[in-house]
């Protein structure tokens, strides 16, 4: 069996893209998405639904009794938040006067 020469190797560790846990790519927004104002807790007005926007890019939504009901990752954009389901569902919302409108649910921040 022949073997590369180190500088081959170390070369393809260098432009070796890096990868999330959940195996896609990095998005150009990932360190904006650590700072945005809209991190935190959002839950409906009777609380049966609370959807924690965590720092990393990632979201942990509960309904009812059922923790952790669905979980993925997030994107905002602006006012404009973007869903993918780690069971490959997608939706959308958008932020209007402190309220996040998603999935025909309004959502206020937890206080």
């Amino acid at each position: 069996m022949k073997t590369l020469p180190l500088f081959l190797i170390l070369a393809a560790t260098l432009v070796t893209p890096k990868v999330h846990a959940d195996m896609t790519a990095p998005s150009n927004t990932q360190s904006a998405q650590q700072s945005h104002p809209y991190v935190g807790m959002w839950v409906t007005e009777d609380r049966h639904v609370r959807h924690e926007l965590l720092p990393n890019g990632r979201y942990d939504e509960a309904r009812g009794t059922r923790e952790s009901a669905y979980q993925g990752r997030y994107e905002v954009r602006g006012n404009h938040i973007d869903y993918w389901d780690d069971t490959g569902f997608t939706a959308d919302g958008e932020f209007r006067d402190g309220v996040l409108y998603h999935g025909g649910m309004v959502f206020h921040r937890q206080e």
